[in-house]
């Protein structure tokens, strides 16, 4: 009966070499899952990460350009007032001497409403 025994044993083999086999199948199975998964999380947050990157830069983009329009409102705003003050000096002199004329000459006629 040795043989009987022999038949068992190598069952015996055969059936822990499935059964090992599927254990294996299933840790592959579980770890390429486990891969995706990690992959999938990854991209998701490489989505977020470039989001608020993005939403930072267009931050800083407005913000440099709203000091640019900044600078360049202070430059025509100082243009203007060099123009008014320039404008002011040249009739000057007229303002000052029509003043004074109103003040100093007298006028006999009554102003009429």
């Amino acid at each position: 009966m040795p043989s009987a025994q022999n038949s068992a044993g190598i069952q015996t083999l055969l059936d822990a070499e499935r059964e090992a086999s599927k254990i294996v199948q299933k840790a592959r199975e579980y770890r390429t899952k486990r891969v995706k998964e990690a992959r999938d999380e990854a991209k998701k947050e490489i989505e977020a990460y470039r989001a608020e990157k993005e939403a930072e830069f267009k931050n800083i983009q407005h913000t440099q350009g709203n000091k640019a329009a900044e600078t360049e409102a202070d430059k025509e705003a100082v243009t203007k007032i060099a123009e008014i003050k320039e404008a002011g000096k040249k009739s000057q002199e007229k303002v000052i001497k029509d003043l004074l004329a109103a003040v100093f000459e007298i006028n006999p006629h009554p102003h009429e409403s």
